[in-house]
């Protein structure tokens, strides 16, 4: 039997295994926010494929998004980094990585975990909507506007309102399954 899913994952297998196993599955781990958070970024003006066919070299690259390692980094690692044909090598991008690796590290001083902080911005539960359509899907609400304007008032990169949302899709803070889809029910 054929699983209907949200078109936008029948692409390859790659895009299916993380629809199936990780898109819209509420995510409360800190250091899996923090790197989703930052691929979200990396992904500014590019495609979620490219980065995910990049998402382990990423782990590798960035010791396994461990922000405490990730906020020491200097100079010479940040051009390590840029030279390393594993991620995506763009000099602003790389930048945001190690500041809101220092930024997230705030939060979880001031909030007890990343996730108490982030989960605030949907009332700590899922928004469930039902898109018939992926035209039906928006690409910013108020709430990631909201997230968006207090992440860089903390000191975030590349978290506009838009990114923002796509984040709050993949940790599952908002469900926008198609009705038709399989993982909607």
């Amino acid at each position: 039997m054929t699983k209907t899913r949200c078109p936008w994952s029948e692409k390859d297998d790659l895009y299916r295994a993380y629809h199936d196993l990780e898109w819209g599955t509420p995510l409360h781990d800190d250091r899996k926010l923090f790197e989703l958070l930052n691929l979200e970024g990396a992904q500014a003006g590019l495609s979620w494929h490219t980065v995910l066919q990049k998402r382990e070299n990423y782990r590798k690259a960035f010791d396994d998004w461990d922000p405490v390692k990730i906020a020491r980094y200097r100079q010479s690692r940040q051009e390590k980094l840029l030279a390393d044909p594993g991620i995506i090598r763009n000099r602003l991008k790389v930048g945001a990585v190690i500041s809101n690796a220092k930024a997230f590290l705030a939060i979880q001083k001031e909030f007890g975990s990343f996730d108490a902080y982030i989960w605030q911005f949907v009332g700590h539960k899922p928004i469930v909507n039902y898109p018939k359509t992926m035209a039906d899907v928006a690409a910013k609400t108020p709430e990631s506007d909201a997230m968006s304007k207090d992440l860089k008032k903390r000191g975030f990169k590349f978290v506009g309102s838009t990114i923002c949302y796509s984040f709050m899709q993949a940790t599952g803070m908002v469900d926008d399954h198609l009705v038709s889809c399989w993982r909607k029910h």
